[in-house]
């Protein structure tokens, strides 16, 4: 008698996070196929971090020294720019800017939203905001309620 079971994964929500690098694109474009192949509700998700010293973000990200609601329309206007431009009009999507510890609330929009699938990219942050924040995509991948596809950008390697 065969004991093997067949496991069926339903997908009908995807998040996908964002923090605008290349290992970010390269999760956008997974979970953009992702959705058209299971027809899933698609949601684009960036995390506003607490500003803990301008004079450290070394990084290319978009530093807040404005007020918040003026940041989030930035923010709001760079992923329909970005992201919004190259999904169809036959894909259900949605853009969500959420402001606070990244893993912290990530997790949190998980859980309410009962997501099936949260897509990312294997790391964004560098230098100094690493050593602070720390691996999003580890503490997202060790407690997320739901699956996780974390993506890499595609290294190239030597011509053949």
């Amino acid at each position: 008698m065969d004991n093997k079971r067949e496991v069926a994964m339903s997908i009908r929500k995807i998040v996908c996070c964002t923090d605008f690098s290349e290992n970010a694109e390269a999760a956008f474009q997974a979970a953009l196929e992702m959705s058209e192949k299971y027809q899933a509700q698609l949601t684009i998700l960036h995390v506003v971090p607490p500003v803990v010293n301008p004079l450290l973000a070394d990084t290319g990200q978009i530093a807040r020294y404005k007020p918040l609601q003026s940041f989030v329309t930035e923010i709001e206007d760079r992923m329909q720019k970005e992201y919004g431009c190259r999904i169809g009009e036959e894909t259900d999507c949605g853009f969500v800017i959420l402001d606070g510890h990244i893993s912290t609330e990530i997790l949190r929009y998980l859980e309410e939203k009962k997501t099936d699938l949260v897509v990312m990219g294997s790391y964004g942050l560098s230098g100094v905001e690493l050593v602070f924040f720390g691996s999003v995509a580890k503490r997202i991948a060790h407690k997320a309620p739901c699956s996780v596809m974390i993506v890499r950008h595609p290294v190239p390697g030597p011509e053949k």
